[in-house]
Parts: structure tokens; C-alpha cells; sequence
């Protein structure tokens, strides 16, 4: 019997997984620096509230997927790491993190639907005992419809829906035939402008989903983190 099965053994196991999609547009960049900070010490302050709590996570796992523009330049559109497990590999997670750069764009909307579909459809752990599936989404700007930018890149995923009722149905709703997000494990946390597609397409139609207003050049403030935090870990 492994060391980890001892220490959770009769107890429940949690399993969290966390998507960061990260704005790194030019607009992004008086802020970007407070929004790294956030995603490197998300895992920390999760784990410290869980344990105030009396429960541990057995397993967390972290991916980021930061986004610009396809419209602007596909070639870094898209820059994104796999699930990656903390603990044991915060030194490429920091690595990946720390590197991003602010900068891009173009015109005011951005890819973060893209961006938001790729962390739908992340390989979410599917064990334990109980499953948090969160994404974080951090912006400033609106977004681009999908479909209409950037779709003929090279580099574009092939696997992206290109309407928002196609991403809405795999997000999922109760009892939906056709969601590759499970219902009682997901949440989406937005912090991101009160406008489209965030706001009434996303914010207010989406169950399960929080939305923290944002301006552009402001930064995510701490009781707004600690509030999502919080909300996470009452969750589990």
C-alpha cells in the first residue's frame, strides 16, 4: 500500500482539477504581473482554506491555456500546458507561468472562447472519491464570436465548436445527453468584463458559473480571489 493511499485511507478523497485560461494580450499588461502572482499561489491558499476546514485534497492538478488572437497572430494565439500535478511538478507550472508574456491582440475582442473550449474539453480526472472540475478564466476584454476569427490557422484546433450553443452543450446542463463536463463536479469562475459573451451568454446562462467583473489595467483583487477560493473549497 502507497504512502499516499495510507494517509487518505477512510477518508474522502478529493480531486481537484483547475483550467487558468490567462489573457496575455497587450492590454493585459499592467496587469498581467498581479494575475501570474494570483494563478502561482491559487493551489497554496486552496489548499490552506481545505485544510481550516479539516479536509485535504488528494490530488491537484493545474493547467494553464493563455490566449491572444487568432484575428492578430495565430502563430501564439494559443500557448498551453497539460494537467499538471502539484506538488511534484510546481517547478514547470511556475516555469510556464512566469514566462507569459503581455503582449498582441489587435483589435478589442480576444480568443478567450478558445480558450474556454479547450479547458471544457481538458482530460478531467474521473476517480476519487469527489471531483471538483474548475475553470478560471482571466480578461479584460470581450471575445470573439466563434467561428468567425482565425478559423483557417494552421494552428487552430480542429476540435473547437464553432458556435456558442455547440460550447454551450458541451459545458452541459441537467440531464444533457451530449456534456463532456460532469454536471455535479464542474464550476466556471469568471473574471472578465460585463461584456459579451461574458456577461448574459455566459455569466447568466451558464449554471454553475460565477462572474467577478473586470476592468481593463485593473487587477484581480484579493477579496475577490479569496471569495473564489472560498467558494471552491465550500464546494468540495
Amino acid at each position: 500500500m502507497s504512502a499516499n493511499i495510507e494517509k487518505y485511507q477512510g477518508n474522502l478523497q478529493y480531486a481537484v482539477d483547475i483550467v487558468m485560461c490567462i489573457d496575455a494580450t497587450g492590454s493585459m499588461n499592467p496587469v498581467i504581473g498581479t494575475v501570474k502572482e494570483s494563478a502561482l499561489q491559487f493551489h497554496q491558499r486552496l489548499n490552506e482554506v481545505m485544510a481550516r476546514k479539516g479536509k485535504e485534497i488528494s490530488q491537484l492538478r493545474v493547467r494553464v491555456i493563455a490566449f491572444r488572437d487568432f484575428g492578430d497572430d495565430p502563430s501564439d494565439a494559443i500557448e498551453m500546458t497539460g494537467f499538471l500535478r502539484l506538488p511534484e511538478q510546481a517547478a514547470e507550472f511556475e516555469r510556464f507561468v512566469r514566462g507569459l508574456l503581455a503582449t498582441g491582440g489587435g483589435d478589442v475582442p480576444e480568443s478567450g472562447l478558445e480558450a474556454l473550449a479547450l479547458a471544457v474539453n481538458s482530460p478531467w480526472e474521473k476517480g476519487l472519491d469527489r471531483r471538483r472540475h474548475v475553470i478560471v478564466m482571466f480578461t479584460d476584454a470581450p471575445a470573439h464570436p466563434l467561428g468567425t476569427v482565425g478559423t483557417s490557422a494552421q494552428n487552430y484546433p480542429r476540435d473547437i465548436p464553432r458556435s456558442m450553443d455547440d460550447l454551450f452543450e458541451q459545458w452541459g446542463y441537467a440531464r444533457s445527453q451530449t456534456a463532456v463536463m460532469e454536471q455535479s463536479a464542474k464550476r466556471l469562475v469568471l473574471f472578465a468584463p460585463e461584456e459579451e459573451p461574458w456577461q448574459e451568454a455566459i455569466g447568466e446562462e451558464w449554471d454553475l458559473t460565477l462572474h467577478f467583473p473586470s476592468k481593463a489595467g485593473e487587477g484581480l483583487e484579493e477579496f475577490e480571489m479569496d471569495e473564489i477560493i472560498e467558494t471552491i473549497a465550500n464546494s468540495l
